[in-house]
């Protein structure tokens, strides 16, 4: 004990910041500084059901699951109309929930605002235009869409247990835009899918240089004012740098990512106003030439994987019992569960937010409701 302790105080006498957000983060509390994300009134939801064309069934067992799995709220939008709105002990429609990685595919979508607005030319642009770090070497070449695509060929950092490990710098040290920036490229670009944090925080700082806002006044004023009813939150890395963590950490309630599913089930239009283009929503939602299973930042259900992996360096993979009853499914995929999945085929939106589970099964409630749909619909 006392050697774990001699230990501990060296590591905190290097980096104190560090290693006090490591243990904040431990007991639940945030990686950076909050800062808020102002929303607007809502994309309006329909909760006046009449008459379910989901099976009751279907609701129940999708229910035990979502609590056997420490779920904190549960949501199914189907048909224009929100059917079943369920929140677990403790939880209610006003809690924000950590949702991980979700805030990428929210990131995507802004950068085809950008895009639509004439900020960013195309996909195919030279991140490097932006990154001018990158602009005398290898990294030169690199296009925005490889990093949308997580495609680049750039290094990151992955899991160590070393409180001061370059990926801890990545979650919560002060110098996020350093610690993204000097990553080099390991590969050519296009040669091999690697999902990482480091392809999307590059890209939300090249989205504040191509259109001159700090991201969270441009997440605020182009899309959550716009989507959302409820504030949201982000979190900086310190008061001097003001980075948001834009590869994850984007606490909102369920409700609001719900609206985020609409938006996309809707292609990109909200109450008759097209918020992103519908070329946007389609190039999203397509599958890549080295991974069928992903877009921009955004997971499909291309192709059934029991396992699906996120990149060489990391052991960690998603479960899928079995393959989904529907070839269209999209899906945000937040660390441990968090998830919001879309069928647009079906017209359904399906929220989950919790605890973190790493073997939470991809493939239950989705088929469970399109079963469900099935049987009331023969």
């Amino acid at each position: 004990m006392a050697c774990l302790i001699i230990y501990i105080s060296y590591l905190y006498i290097q980096n104190p910041l560090v290693i006090s957000r490591l243990g904040g983060v431990i007991i639940g509390k945030s990686p950076g500084i909050p800062e808020k994300i102002i929303s607007g009134k809502g994309i309006p939801i329909d909760n006046t059901l009449q008459q379910s064309m989901i099976s009751q069934d279907a609701f129940n067992e999708s229910i035990s699951f979502a609590k056997e799995n420490n779920s904190h709220a549960l949501l199914i939008f189907h048909q224009d109309t929100l059917q079943l709105e369920h929140y677990f002990d403790g939880y209610s429609k006003n809690h924000n929930s950590s949702t991980a990685s979700m805030h990428k595919t929210v990131l995507a979508i802004l950068i085809g605002i950008a895009i639509d607005q004439g900020y960013i030319k195309d996909v195919d642009v030279f991140a490097s235009n932006y990154i001018t770090e990158w602009a005398n070497d290898e990294r030169k070449n690199i296009t925005i869409r490889q990093m949308l695509q997580q495609v680049s060929g750039i290094d990151f950092p992955t899991f160590s247990f070393h409180p001061l490990s370059d990926l801890n710098q990545l979650v919560v040290g002060d110098q996020i835009t350093q610690s993204t920036v000097n990553q080099m490229s390991v590969q050519i670009p296009d040669q091999e899918f690697a999902y990482n944090g480091v392809n999307p925080q590059n890209l939300g700082l090249l989205l504040e240089r191509s259109t001159g806002f700090r991201y969270s006044k441009y997440l605020s004023e182009n899309l959550w004012q716009k989507i959302a009813q409820d504030d949201a939150f982000i979190f900086l890395d310190s008061e001097v740098t003001k980075m948001p963590r834009v590869f994850c950490c984007l606490d909102a309630t369920a409700r609001d990512w719900l609206r985020v599913g609409l938006l996309i089930l809707n292609k990109g239009t909200v109450n008759n106003q097209q918020i992103v283009s519908t070329t946007w929503i389609d190039q999203m939602t397509t599958p890549s030439k080295l991974n069928p299973n992903y877009g921009y930042l955004t997971w499909l259900g291309t192709e059934h994987n029991e396992r699906r992996a996120y990149n060489r360096k990391s052991s960690a993979t998603a479960f899928h019992k079995e393959p989904f009853i529907d070839n269209d499914v999209i899906y945000l995929d937040g660390f441990g569960g968090q998830r919001v999945y879309i069928v647009p085929s079906k017209k359904l939106v399906i929220v989950r937010t919790g605890d973190i589970q790493m073997e939470w099964d991809d493939s239950f409630l989705v088929n469970t409701i399109s079963k469900g749909i099935n049987q009331n619909n023969p």
